[in-house]
């Protein structure tokens, strides 16, 4: 009874937020649900700044969801991305894919040092633009553990070319003479976040919907591989903290049981509704985690942020939509 006085308030506060944004995000796929759950947690902090605070009455229960949700939330993502099923769409359109993944990941790196950006909101801005939005930055932060206001201006600049992709995406694809899975192909490896990918799609048409969706998955695999590899880089950053600790926490938890979840995935042993609940359920926990940290956020943090991070996040999504319609060119699917 304690432990629910103490954290149920935060915790009723972030899920109210998380249905309210996931419902409403039903109604602007173009914005999606984890986005609105931000800005709303932004609205209830700056509404009730004491009450939201470390030692106010909602403080522990959103701490909480900020500290326990978010790993649960990778693993379940695993459950919606059998392993088996994505690898002939994997096979087919590896050349595209992941040359776009390289050009964005050689962009990130030499864009963020022209641009002298820190390093954590570097990563954040480059993974969510190159791999697969809001889930990947969700991903990076359980790795990384960065400020708070990186995480959210980082979520922001994804919003900003999400919308800017499902506008222009479509009409220019028609423009270019594009087919189906051609148009399906550039979606799904140019823009970043799978709710943006499906609206381009479904604007498009059905057949390249499915076909974007399937090369996101794809892409949104490379998950595993971005977590290992950042904590690698952390414990080279940090070597005091290497030093003790023991081999096997190279390979961060979540990330072992994600991989776990995509290969029982490809089992196919669990019912399409099974998976569907869970991919909602996994939308939902990241959705009640952003508005966690939005609560804590300011306005005065996004301003400090300045206009670099969003500059880099257009020039990273430039890279990626005009390395893999080169691409596309080069290897026939256009």
């Amino acid at each position: 009874m304690t432990h629910l006085r103490r954290f149920g308030p935060g915790l009723l506060v972030a899920a109210a937020l998380a249905t309210a944004a996931t419902l409403l995000g039903t109604v602007l796929p173009i914005v999606g649900g984890p986005v609105l759950a931000l800005f709303g947690g932004i609205a209830v902090g700056a509404a009730g700044r004491r009450f939201v605070s470390d030692t106010g009455p909602l403080g522990p229960g959103l701490t909480l969801t900020k500290q326990r949700f978010l790993a649960v939330a990778i693993v379940l993502l695993g459950l919606g991305m059998p392993v088996g099923s994505v690898l002939t769409v994997g096979r087919d359109t590896a050349v595209v894919l992941i040359g776009t993944l390289v050009a964005g990941a050689v962009a990130a790196v030499v864009v963020g040092r022209l641009l002298a950006l820190n390093r954590e909101s570097a990563t954040l801005v480059a993974v969510g633009t190159t791999i697969c939005g809001a889930s990947a930055i969700a991903a990076a932060t359980a790795v990384l553990k960065p400020d708070r206001h990186r995480v959210a201006y980082a979520l922001a600049t994804i919003f900003v070319f999400n919308v800017v992709a499902v506008l222009v995406y479509p009409p220019l694809g028609r423009l270019l003479g594009l087919s189906q899975e051609a148009f399906g192909l550039w979606a799904g490896t140019a823009i970043n976040d799978t709710s943006s990918v499906l609206a381009a799609g479904v604007v498009f048409g059905p057949a390249a919907a499915h076909f974007a969706v399937i090369v996101k998955l794809v892409r949104s695999l490379m998950i595993v591989p971005l977590c290992v590899g950042l904590h690698l880089a952390k414990r080279r950053s940090e070597p005091d903290h290497a030093a003790n600790t023991p081999l096997w926490q190279v390979f961060p938890l979540f990330v072992v049981l994600f991989l776990g979840a995509s290969l029982i995935a490809g089992l196919g042993v669990l019912p399409d509704s099974l998976t569907a609940s869970l991919a909602r359920l996994s939308g939902w926990l990241i959705a009640a985690v952003l508005a966690a940290i939005g609560t804590s956020l300011t306005w005065q943090q996004l301003r400090t942020a300045g206009a670099r991070p969003l500059l880099f996040g257009g020039i990273l999504a430039v890279v990626l939509g005009t390395s893999s319609l080169a691409l596309q060119l080069a290897t026939g699917w256009w």
